[in-house]
């Protein structure tokens, strides 16, 4: 019973991890509560009436989710420094509140100078933050020169109260935080290898939601390594085991999304395309039986399930777990394959070289591993291992980029747009309301957080605008169901308060939902609560959003055309330097820091992704580039996955007995380079007038055998890497209108 409770609780500790991984979302919300509910208690406690209650819960609120350092000395200086800045700021407010021109004219100025320092790091961004809303706050409580001692009193007592919670109650450290990131890469890589196991068990009629769980598997993976990435350097106790976990996250990652293509591959009647796992709604290809004998089949799910055993377990596991592993890692031997067709050997390939990513991942994560049951396979598999984990060199500091200056400079523009913005939000919502004309100014500040084109603060203005529209009816029920018990109504805003933060990175719409539902509770604890008030929010809410957009529009704007050709222009660039870099060390060239131009690729094309959402929304009218932008950031995916793989076989070159240089595929890649070169160019300049180029397949310029007689199966893997590479190029200059040129031309 002891053993099956474990089991219960193992598992679900491992879905949590995987479905929040880090456990970011739980502990932002925890925090927040946390500190608002010690708030509550010390001023409820003090004797203070609700009002400074309601100030202090938000000032908590605040103090909390603003602060955004990782160290957690730095956290503590931006805290200490947030105190005396909140102080001045509800001052001014109550001391302006009578003022109105000279007030509104202040704001204005307050929110330049917000968004203005976000150029100064994440201190900067979290001082403005806390100087913008807790002025807000002032005018939300209706804050007034003889309420000043006790507000003073609050903002205290609130910002003790959240460095408390921060730093004794939920307390996270870099090395923890990236501990349970581990977790949650082990966990969601367990979910991938389900995944797997539901594809090779699909028929015809689920074959498209077994391939749509593996491309939201191989998402989910690629996001919980990059936030690793994101975290080794203050988390890990030097540059050499940081640099040894972002190889093994890599090696598994790279192998786990090639495990499911090689499966699906042999599903299929036909090849399958690698672009079949990055286009979102792309149907899978026919699949059937897998060919070969009958047993195949029971083979493979018996191996998938010893591979799925092999994440999950932690620690050496004992010999049951010893014999899984030898039996996996044995396929990576050509005489331990079972009797099957060519594309179902290859499946059982990449399941054995799944499994060596995995020990590698062990091995990386929790030191020296038991190995006195090793078979030779196993023994082979480790000493490669080690001799790579040798060769680990610190790699040089990337060279900082040239920041645009002026009215260029992102900060600059943002800070211009969004005072625009809210001049023009604070006149229109002076005409709806003289009271609570400010929820106008705070949508027009909220759209402009995190947002860098005029398309994606219009797709951002909607979400909060319907999200406020459901949390009025919410705030409704919610208000008439409470009443004046002022306990039960601070009970459930904080229920809200954590559903806020934990739903905030999945869904804006959620969010915002569950903002305007606190609203209105904290309303009716004001006893200003009324159905015109909150159709009063809705209308404010509305022409903030408008504000926003007008201003983003006409002030200085960056269109989402220009926003993401920029991007592009940076991803093709990023691809270049990897696939050149890769190519040029599995040459004989010198080796270079491969890992790391593979990571700033992959950040290069999240921002891509995330810039391309107004193109993508739903609600979209222009259907034709909707589709297009998916197809082409589906096959910039495609071209990064296979650049990565490269990246990572390259790493291989100097250790691996298996892997040698082949001078001859520097010339033979050299078009493939060009070609992306030759994309950007003419995304970067309409008149640029150079062609992308098509020729012989790339095995044909080696020569014909591809130097697999030389060297085996991994150069091999390496010309599949290329010429599929090749062939997304290619396929990429045909829906970003580059000339595409015949060799017969």
């Amino acid at each position: 019973m002891k053993a099956a409770g474990r089991s219960v609780r193992g598992g679900l500790r491992d879905r949590l991890a995987a479905s929040d991984p880090g456990l970011l979302r739980l502990t932002a919300g925890l925090r927040t509560v946390g500190a608002v509910a010690l708030t509550l208690a010390v001023l409820a406690a003090a004797g203070f009436d609700v009002t400074h209650m309601v100030a202090g819960a938000m000032s908590a609120m605040v103090s909390t989710f603003a602060i955004r350092e990782r160290q957690r000395g730095a956290q503590a200086v931006t805290l200490a420094v947030g105190l005396p800045v909140a102080l001045v700021s509800v001052s001014l407010g109550a001391v302006l509140s009578e003022r109105v021109v000279v007030g509104d004219l202040f704001f204005v100025v307050l929110i330049f100078c917000a968004v203005y320092g976000r150029r100064f790091g994440d201190r900067g961004t979290a001082l403005g933050l806390i100087g913008f809303q807790v002025y807000f706050l002032s005018l939300f409580v209706g804050a007034s020169t003889g309420t000043l001692p006790g507000l003073w009193a609050a903002l205290a007592v609130a910002f003790a109260c959240s460095a408390l919670v921060r730093f004794a109650v939920v307390p996270v450290t870099p090395a923890g935080l990236l501990q349970r990131l581990r977790q949650a890469f082990r966990a969601r890589l367990a979910q991938l290898v389900s995944a797997h196991l539901a594809l090779l068990d699909a028929g015809p009629e689920d074959a498209d939601k077994a391939l749509a769980d593996v491309r939201e598997g191989n998402a989910r993976l690629h996001e919980t390594a990059l936030m690793i990435q994101s975290r080794l350097e203050e988390g890990t106790p030097d540059e050499s085991t940081a640099r040894l976990v972002q190889r093994r996250i890599a090696d598994a990652e790279i192998a786990a999304e090639r495990l499911g293509l090689l499966l699906l591959s042999a599903r299929s009647a036909q090849r399958a395309d690698t672009l079949t796992l990055h286009l979102p709604g792309a149907p899978a290809p026919e699949v059937g039986r897998l060919p070969g004998p009958d047993d195949a089949t029971a083979l493979l799910r018996r191996d998938l399930l010893a591979l799925r055993a092999l994440v999950v377990r932690t620690g050496t596991g004992g010999t049951a777990v010893a014999q899984l592993r030898n039996r996996l890692l044995g396929y990576r031997d050509e005489e331990n394959l079972p009797p099957a067709s060519p594309a179902v050997r290859d499946v059982f390939r990449g399941i054995g070289e799944t499994a060596r990513a995995v020990m590698g991942l062990r091995v990386a994560l929790e030191g020296p591993q038991d190995e006195s049951d090793d078979s030779p396979a196993t023994a082979r598999s480790r000493e490669e291992l080690e001799a790579e984990d040798a060769a680990i060199d610190a790699g040089e500091e990337a060279e900082a980029a040239e920041q645009p200056k002026g009215l260029r400079r992102p900060t600059t523009r943002a800070a211009v747009q969004v005072s625009v913005g809210s001049a023009l939000a604070i006149v229109g919502g002076e005409l709806l309301s003289t009271n609570r004309w400010y929820w106008a100014v705070l949508t027009c500040w909220i759209v402009f957080i995190n947002t860098a084109s005029t398309g994606e603060i219009l797709v951002k203005g909607y979400r909060r605008l319907l999200g406020t529209v459901f949390g009025v009816v919410a705030g409704i029920l919610l208000a008439a169901l409470v009443g004046r018990h002022t306990w039960t109504a601070f009970a459930l805003v904080l229920l809200l308060i954590f559903a806020m933060f934990y739903t905030a990175p999945l869904s804006y719409t959620l969010m915002s939902f569950f903002v305007t539902a606190m609203l209105g509770l904290l309303y009716t604890l004001l006893h200003t609560y009324s159905w015109e008030v909150l159709v009063l929010r809705v209308e404010e809410t509305a022409l903030g959003a408008a504000c926003g957009v007008f201003a983003a529009a006409l002030v200085l704007p960056v269109r989402t055309d220009r926003r993401t050709s920029e991007l592009l222009v940076t991803v093709l660039e990023r691809l270049a330097e990897v696939t050149e870099a890769a190519v040029g060390q599995l040459s004989g060239g010198p080796a270079g820091d491969l890992l790391d131009k593979a990571r700033a690729l992959d950040q290069a094309l999240g921002d891509l992704r995330s810039a391309t959402q107004p193109l993508t929304h739903p609600v979209t009218p222009l259907r034709a580039r909707r589709t297009t932008a998916r197809y082409v950031v589906a096959l910039l995916e495609t071209c990064a996955y296979h650049a990565r793989s490269l990246a990572a076989t390259a790493e291989l070159l100097p250790t691996h007995p298996s892997i040698a240089a082949d001078p001859r595929l520097r010339g033979a890649a050299g078009r493939t380079v060009r070609n992306i070169v030759t994309i950007a160019d003419r995304v970067a300049d309409e008149e640029v007038t150079a062609a992308v180029d098509t020729g012989p397949s790339i095995a044909s310029l080696l020569g014909g055998d591809g130097g697999t007689g030389r060297y085996g199966r991994i150069t091999d893997r390496v010309l599949r890497h290329l010429e599929r590479l090749d062939e997304a190029v290619v396929g990429l200059a045909r829906p970003l209108r580059v000339p595409v040129r015949s060799p017969d031309r």
